[in-house]
């Protein structure tokens, strides 16, 4: 794999082999479960318009245990505010190996890539979620053991986390099958299948996926989605329709008792703090093939 200085807009960025390449480091890391060099004295600008939980702290301590730094940046203490944003991108790109932002908007990551001749990140936008969608496919690959042929049945809404998990599943050969009440249903055209019945998607699936009703910028929507998406819960009634040894997934947070039930995302077959944990391991493997 040879992806040194690319940027990461997007999980298309990559292809099928690159992108199992990307699995298997970021499992070979886990497996280590030790501090390396590989990103000595490297600078990680961290750009951030969204709150973020896991995002900065798995990039923050990747670079740590890889021997580099990384520097916080919240965006409206910079000077993107000004809208500056090719200006600003060039200045990082001057003190920084990398840039990784996460965005409201999906135009303004790519016009930091433009404007910067040193790798950029996607940490998350309204439209894409690549980084997640690493540590999904590794959750799904460490407990599986292969990805080909695959079910996936994803209930709620296609949010950014869909579109890339959708685009990861189309490169390995993992087939998808989403429920979605009308207008919340895949908003990127991928090889998922759309169903209106929760039922019709679990059944059978070796994964189950969710995600919040209400994402980041959509509070004022709150009431009107919750309404929309009942009846599309993730319960142990459609647990039971999958697969036996069939996964949970949830990114994180979870809103408990809405998208998901706390008997489900409590359950052994819930993976979703192993998930979350496995967001440092593909973040360490992305840094060390970007930079």
């Amino acid at each position: 794999m040879d992806i040194k200085g690319r940027d990461f807009i997007k999980l298309t960025d990559l292809d099928d082999g690159e992108l199992t390449e990307l699995i298997d480091l970021s499992l070979e890391l886990k497996g280590e479960g030790r501090s390396r060099v590989d990103l000595e004295k490297k600078v990680l600008a961290m750009l951030f318009a969204k709150t973020s939980t896991r995002t900065r702290v798995s990039f923050e301590t990747a670079m740590f245990q890889l021997g580099g730094h990384a520097i916080n940046l919240k965006w409206d203490e910079t000077n993107f505010v000004k809208g500056d944003i090719e200006d600003e991108s060039r200045v990082l790109d001057r003190y920084c190996d990398a840039t990784m932002a996460r965005l409201y908007s999906h135009e303004d990551i790519e016009r930091i890539a433009l404007a910067s001749e040193k790798p950029v990140i996607n940490g998350m936008d309204d439209d894409h979620h690549p980084c997640q969608a690493l540590a999904d496919v590794m959750t799904i690959k460490e407990a599986k053991g292969s990805l080909e042929g695959l079910r996936i049945g994803w209930i709620g809404d296609a949010t950014n986390v869909f579109t890339s998990l959708s685009q990861a599943a189309d490169l390995l050969g993992m087939e998808v099958t989403i429920a979605a009440p009308d207008g919340y249903g895949p908003k990127v055209k991928t090889g998922a299948r759309l169903v209106g019945d929760p039922a019709r998607a679990a059944e059978g699936a070796d994964v189950l996926v969710t995600d919040t009703w209400v994402s980041i910028g959509q509070e004022a929507e709150k009431k009107r989605r919750l309404k929309d998406f009942e009846g599309y819960t993730l319960d142990a009634r459609l647990l039971s329709l999958a697969a036996k040894d069939a996964i949970v997934l949830h990114c994180l947070p979870a809103q408990r008792g809405f998208e998901i039930t706390p008997e489900v995302l409590d359950s052994p077959q819930c993976l979703a703090f192993d998930e979350a944990e496995n967001r440092l391991h593909t973040s360490k493997a992305l840094l060390i093939s970007l930079l």
